[in-house]
């Protein structure tokens, strides 16, 4: 057996260079970069490793500097989601906070159901130093280190404690990240004295590999029991969820529905399944959907999940499905997602493969004529209402519509836009009019504050020949904007637009509605007693971004800051570097309202006026929810 003298860090950085993920006809690199911000726990280490490699073989395993290990990632995740889960990045931080900080990162991934690869350092494993700087001291179990509170975030997490380890630990790991029902966070942690041992690696684990995508094709009988109560359904509807993305399936679902007449709502996740204007596509479904769709999907006799994972912005809380009657086909490659809800109807499939057997099945099935009829009304309605809600009010502040109206004006069909949480991923669910598979990037699963600008920057490396656009509140944007400079240092593009309302817009309004009348959400100065009313925060997000070296365009509030802004996205689309847009809105103007509802608990008493007439619209509401969906 012929082998190399390396240390540990030299062969997984080695090792996962040469790892190819496999789609027919399609190869790609698995890990086309490394993230990595270096401290004491990997610099000599992980560090080394990319150092020597790079000067070996330059270009075979990219190295980046990040800012914030969280936002490594972020990068990560906005990677392997633009690449449909054949590619990703590693991040590879120091020990204890570094470590820690990645955590965030690693739900949001597993959440998602998107491969990232984390290398966060560890204590020694040989304790001969202990305790070392930033360990983590627990005198009931000396074993334990910062990097076990990885353990429930991720798909997969191992250690290494010894060098031999290592091969069977990187094999395992890649077959998780590789594997689309077990996709996620994907973590093996590195001791720092582990790292830098020598071991005398097999040529054979460091030849090129190749991961084969799995696409697993229905069943017999489970295909044959979806298409009896496909074919028995009056009122069908598919709710496509980002599995439809991932498998490469919107032409087979758009072949579906076209012979078919089934018509689609879309979950966060699935925006881009079909194009905004298909004669099918009713918008998205559920809390923050449309009202067309969740018109639909309360009527619905048979509801098709395609590669959702239902949570309950899908299901507005298990609210949405009223028909009494109605039955749940759920496609998805994980079994544990077919069987969501009670399903007696799961099929354990790919979602592309699934979908073609459908239609071979359902040949000759089709929506009447009445019902399609009605579903055209309703869309046509809904899309009047739309282009009302985008056209500007001509006030000194443009609400958020508006906002999305004009940035959507000024786009071209295969740009990205960008974003995450607060009230944004409501509004684009129903207004966002998406025009290409890949166009619509809302990370919703975990809905983290932070991610937009370090997701879009991932979105970027993974596609650079589009324009990426990164809507963002202020909220969002002060818990996470650093990679700005990263993409000031790498000299990527990307657009940032930020909507400033000076306070947590999103969670205010919601608290309006529990009957909290919007405390604790505003940005204002403190008063003595405590009390955050006084005046606004004299925070200039723009000086922040421009002191970054970003290029800034400031709209300044009047009644033509909608058609300025729409003229600033031009101008950033035209530039080659990164240009961050602010704009102030009016947080109290809503986008039109899609008929859904969240679940919410409101408090059962109160001395609050507020919060008890809160607690009785919850009350009623909460009768339409039903226990399971199944």
């Amino acid at each position: 057996m012929t082998t190399r003298r390396m240390t540990v860090s030299q062969a997984l950085v080695e090792f996962l260079s040469r790892q190819w993920t496999v789609d027919g006809d399609h190869r790609e690199r698995t890990i086309a970069g490394t993230f990595g911000i270096f401290g004491h726990g990997n610099v000599a280490g992980i560090g080394q490793a990319l150092l020597q490699l790079e000067r070996e073989h330059p270009g075979l395993m990219p190295y980046h500097q990040a800012r914030n290990e969280q936002a490594m990632v972020h990068q990560s995740v906005g990677y392997a989601r633009m690449r449909r889960r054949l590619g990703t990045m590693a991040s590879a931080a120091s020990v204890g906070p570094g470590a820690a900080n990645m955590l965030t990162g690693a739900a949001l991934a597993t959440a998602n159901r998107l491969p990232a690869l984390l290398l966060p350092s560890d204590t020694f494993s040989t304790r001969v130093a202990d305790p070392v700087l930033q360990q983590l001291e627990l005198p009931h179990d000396p074993g334990i280190s910062v990097n076990d509170a990885f353990r429930p975030l991720s798909r997969f997490f191992d250690r290494v404690q010894r060098p031999e380890q290592l091969y069977s630990i990187a094999l395992q790991a890649m077959r998780v990240l590789t594997d689309p029902a077990e996709t996620g966070a994907v973590t093996i942690a590195l001791p720092e004295d582990v790292q830098a041992e020598a071991l005398d690696v097999p040529l054979e684990f460091l030849q090129e590999r190749e991961w084969h995508l799995r696409r697993p094709l229905p069943e017999r009988g489970a295909l044959d029991r979806a298409v009896r109560a496909i074919r028995a359904a009056s009122r069908p509807l598919i709710v496509a969820g980002g599995g439809v993305l991932y498998s490469g399936a919107e032409d087979a679902l758009r072949a579906l529905v076209e012979a078919t007449g089934i018509p689609v709502g879309t979950t966060q996740a699935g925006g881009g399944s079909l194009a905004w204007d298909h004669p099918q596509y009713l918008g998205g479904v559920g809390a923050t959907g449309t009202a067309p769709a969740n018109r639909a999907a309360a009527a619905a006799d048979v509801v098709i999940g395609i590669g959702t994972r239902y949570s309950d912005f899908t299901t507005a809380s298990r609210s949405a499905f009223q028909n009494p009657d109605v039955v749940f086909v759920n496609i998805n490659v994980a079994a544990f997602d077919a069987y969501k809800h009670g399903s007696q109807l799961p099929v354990v499939a790919d979602a592309r493969e699934a979908l073609v057997a459908l239609r071979a099945e359902l040949a000759g099935y089709r929506v009447d004529d009445d019902v399609a009829d009605e579903l055209r009304r309703l869309m046509a309605e809904w899309n009047t209402t739309v282009d009302a809600a985008f056209r500007g009010s001509g006030a000194d502040l443009p609400g958020q519509p508006e906002i999305i109206g004009a940035v959507q004006a000024a786009t071209d069909p295969r740009d990205v836009v960008v974003q995450a949480a607060g009230s944004l991923p409501g509004d684009l669910h129903k207004l966002w009019r998406v025009r290409d598979p890949l166009g619509y990037h809302v990370e919703y699963a975990f809905s983290c504050m932070g991610y937009e600008i370090a997701g879009g920057l991932g979105v970027k490396r993974a596609a650079p020949e589009r324009d990426v656009v990164v809507l963002v509140g202020d909220g969002s944007y002060l818990m996470l904007h650093t990679e700005l400079v990263t993409a000031v240092a790498e000299g990527i593009k990307i657009i940032v637009v930020l909507v400033q309302n000076h306070g947590y817009a999103s969670i205010g309004h919601l608290s309006e509605t529990v009957g909290s009348e919007r405390y604790g959400t505003r940005f204002r100065r403190q008063s003595p007693q405590g009390d955050l009313d006084g005046e606004v925060l004299p925070v200039d997000l723009a000086a922040n971004a421009r002191s970054y070296g970003v290029d800034v365009i400031a709209v300044e509030p009047g009644p033509d800051a909608v058609g300025r802004l729409r003229a600033a996205v031009s101008q950033a689309k035209a530039s080659e570097r990164t240009t961050l847009i602010h704009i102030d809105s009016d947080p109290l103007a809503y986008a039109p309202d899609g008929e859904g509802w969240w679940d919410v608990p409101v408090a059962a008493t109160s001395t609050s006026e507020t919060t008890r007439v809160a607690r009785e619209a919850y009350e009623q509401q909460r009768t339409r929810q039903r226990p399971l969906l199944g």
